[in-house]
């Protein structure tokens, strides 16, 4: 009898460096991001010649430039080939810039039963040595592993989950760290030696995406630091601001004059949350709040969630 299995692998283009052109091969950084369309990716990597993969391209921009329509559009085709029941999973590429932070959005608002691989480049699809097809390679891979799930993203042979991924270095091709938690694996030869389990959590649904990108919650994350001021946040407050995330020294620490300005933004009505600005672990005890694991861009997601949630979505 022939396979019910599912066996299509939907690879969604966005842009980003993995598509990204330089006037010279041995140029790695003076490149313009998001010049090759996802189909032009999958012709550089002939291994996949002949696979069941479908291409889509999404968007075409670089990702520092990603907004809430780009990440609206994104997570509704997402969502629609999962509910395909010939689709064993999706890969997206994207820019690495802002990697993290589409990763955290669709498995927070999807948490799909199936694989969801973000895959990204540090050069561009001309250099001499990119690094981009071989990242596309794993990717499918993964894709493709029985029993994957959840949203996940692959660099340089490792695998990372959506909740732990961080972009830890400018230029290096293994630009990304787990941090505490570590790797969920590594591709070795076509094949995902796992070492812990896939992402889960309950969806908080597409519908929360609904209202008009324009429409979102204005979020936006300061910082405390030596010599700290809070002018910055009462112009925000001024320009109509809804949340702010504070990225603090330390276990929650915040200066002093930038705190009372943020005790101001609260009594007015704006949601504040507290993370730390250090690369590793989380606030622990009466400042943790509900951002305390996370980091601070992940948190500026997170409120914006909860405020879209807080009025109805859509």
């Amino acid at each position: 009898m022939p396979s019910t299995l599912p066996s299509t692998i939907v690879i969604l283009g966005t842009g980003g460096t993995i598509a990204g052109a330089a006037a010279s091969a041995s140029d790695n950084v003076g490149y313009t991001a998001a010049q090759r369309s996802v189909a032009d990716l999958l012709s550089a990597v002939p291994q996949l010649a002949g696979q069941a993969i479908e291409a889509e391209q999404v968007a075409q921009l670089d990702s520092k430039d990603m907004d809430a329509a780009t990440w609206q559009r994104l997570a509704q085709a997402v969502a629609q080939h999962l509910a395909r029941p010939e689709v064993a999973g999706l890969v997206i590429t994207h820019g690495t810039d802002t990697l993290e932070e589409t990763a955290w959005l669709l498995q927070r608002v999807l948490a799909p039963a199936k694989p969801v691989v973000l895959v990204a480049a540090m050069r561009p699809a001309t250099s001499i040595a990119a690094d981009g097809p071989q990242n596309l390679l794993d990717a499918v891979a993964v894709a493709r592993t029985p029993d994957a799930r959840g949203v996940v993203a692959v660099l340089a042979g490792r695998v990372h989950a959506a909740g732990d991924v961080r972009k830890v270095h400018p230029y290096r091709t293994d630009a990304f760290d787990s941090g505490e938690a570590g790797l969920l694996g590594v591709v070795e030869e076509g094949r995902l030696r796992r070492f812990r389990d896939w992402p889960g959590g309950e969806a908080l649904g597409l519908p929360l995406l609904d209202a008009a990108p324009a429409d979102w919650p204005w979020v936006e994350i300061v910082t405390s630091h030596a010599a700290a001021r809070g002018d910055a946040v009462r112009a925000l407050v001024a320009a109509g601001v809804q949340g702010l995330v504070v990225a603090a020294t330390g276990n929650g620490m915040v200066h002093r004059a930038l705190d009372a300005a943020l005790q101001a933004a609260e009594a007015a009505g704006v949601t504040v949350w507290r993370t730390t600005r250090c690369a590793q672990g989380a606030l622990v005890g009466p400042v943790s709040g509900p951002a305390g694991a996370m980091s601070p861009w992940q948190a500026r997601l997170e409120l914006t969630l909860s405020l879209l949630a807080s009025r109805g979505g859509g």
